[in-house]
């Protein structure tokens, strides 16, 4: 019998594929405990739509990603903090909100837990840290801490 999986079944497959299974397990597991729906014609077809538009939306993202990487490559950003007077030190240290709000004056719009500094940055100059922006999508930008 064929069922749509609802829900990621060990041994049998994960969420959205259709698979091929023994009547009596879809009928008295699968389909009783709500893992799975009967197989119609419909139902595989509405299966199948759902998965292209899914495949879709994730290709739009990863390309938008994308191109926000390849805009980004070439851009410094200048990120302020605070310090002492007269060459000082800096006061705590620049956090992934700080750049995260620093791309935002730019136009980009990068969440501050995508963002991936080496080590602490304590200091004025310039320095890169690496974008997360989709699973397979970073990019390396550079940031200048100058004084706020």
């Amino acid at each position: 019998m064929k069922v749509i999986l609802l829900k990621d079944v060990k041994g049998a497959g994960k969420q959205g594929d259709i698979v091929e299974v023994n009547d009596g397990y879809a009928r008295n597991f699968l389909i009783k405990k709500g893992f799975a729906m009967e197989g119609t014609p419909q139902n595989i077809n509405a299966a199948e739509q759902k998965r292209k538009a899914q495949l879709a939306k994730i290709a739009a993202e990863r390309a938008e990603a994308q191109a926000t990487a390849q805009k980004l490559k070439d851009i410094v950003v200048p990120v302020k903090a605070k310090g002492g007077e007269n060459g000082g030190k800096m006061f705590g240290s620049v956090t992934g909100e700080m750049i995260s709000n620093a791309l935002a004056e730019l136009g980009f719009d990068v969440d501050k837990k995508k963002i991936e500094t080496k080590e602490s940055i304590r200091d004025f100059g310039r320095f890169e840290v690496v974008l997360r922006l989709y699973p397979e999508v970073t990019q390396v930008i550079t940031i200048e801490v100058v004084r706020a």
